[in-house]
């Protein structure tokens, strides 16, 4: 990636951010060019890049025309991403997944670009297979009220390969399983952040279900690094990045009561339409591949997250 322009779409988001941010501090040769229509990024994630003269932002839709001319390397990560975001914009992100991966694979092929798109652990919806290993097809309710994030991301890896066999383009995929850290929307409806807010706001924890469904927690720093690594690998079929231990809800809201120190009592609410039961990434391929695997612990990762927790709940306080 030399003394290329890299383009980073959904870059005012929680990812994009952290991903631009590793982008211009390894490849300093480089210029990143951040790209977000703002419908759930936030531009506060990029001030700190404000006098930083190898970065440029657009605000831009990448579902309608546009072309920012010869670019090097392409990772496409823009998407509402949260329950609560894609439940507002359900046709705002089946187009940002179809037309506009379509829009940026188009690009990545007419400047002969690299092209990274990041995909989704919810391609396997409910799984019957556990853990999930990239192999498995799946098991998704493709009318179903998270169908719009989870069939948007499938169509997203179906235009990757074919834009690959078919055109040539030098592609790869992600499937990020749940990841956290700061710059996560402090409202965005997920398992960490709603338990932090809920814990430092001193309110019960609201757990769905009996809370023995379980989820794999990735601390953002660990899924960028091999992001990053994958953007430099030939491999063009899906690689699973997240963290292979599994909690329950109820072992992580006692994580969250442990490092916040809260009193919050844990309340149970009926659990919503084809919320998964499990979830853990086979990460196999992943450390044969790119020689990685996480390092940063659940307990560790969540106090490193706490004090942008505290400062969201302070500004929401005023």
């Amino acid at each position: 990636m030399k003394q290329k322009k890299i383009l980073v779409t959904g870059a005012a988001g929680f990812l994009g951010s952290h991903l631009t941010d590793a982008l211009l501090a390894q490849f300093p040769g480089n210029s990143v060019l951040g790209i977000d229509d703002l419908s759930t990024g936030n531009l506060a994630n990029l001030a700190h890049l404000a006098g930083e003269p190898r970065f440029t932002f657009l605000n831009q839709d990448i579902t309608l025309p546009f072309d920012p001319g010869p670019v090097g390397y392409i990772f496409n990560f823009a998407s509402p991403a949260s329950p609560v975001d894609y439940d507002r914009l359900g046709p705002e992100t089946l187009l940002v997944g179809s037309a506009g991966t379509i829009h940026m694979l188009n690009l990545a092929r007419k400047y002969s670009a690299g092209f990274l798109q990041a995909s989704t652990s919810e391609c396997y919806g409910d799984p019957e297979v556990h853990p999930q290993v990239e192999t498995y097809w799946g098991r998704v309710n493709p009318i179903g009220p998270r169908s719009v994030y989870d069939e948007s991301k499938r169509f997203s890896e179906a235009a990757v390969t074919a834009w690959h066999r078919y055109y040539g383009v030098d592609t790869r995929m992600v499937r990020i399983f749940n990841t956290y850290g700061p710059r996560l929307q402090a409202n965005d409806g997920r398992v960490i952040s709603n338990f932090m807010m809920q814990a430092l706001r001193g309110e019960p924890l609201t757990v769905y279900g009996d809370g023995l469904q379980t989820r794999s927690f990735c601390y953002v720093s660990d899924l960028i690094a091999g992001i990053v690594r994958l953007s430099q690998s030939a491999e063009h079929t899906p690689v699973n990045l997240g963290n292979p231990t599994e909690f329950t809800m109820l072992e992580c809201a006692q994580e969250i009561l442990s490092v916040t120190g809260s009193k919050s009592a844990i309340v149970h609410q009926p659990l919503p339409k084809d919320d998964p039961t499990r979830r853990r990434p086979d990460i196999a391929k992943a450390r044969a591949l790119l020689g990685w695997e996480p390092t940063v612990a659940l307990r560790e990762g969540l106090q490193k997250s706490l004090a942008y927790f505290q400062a969201c709940l302070a500004a929401a306080s005023k």
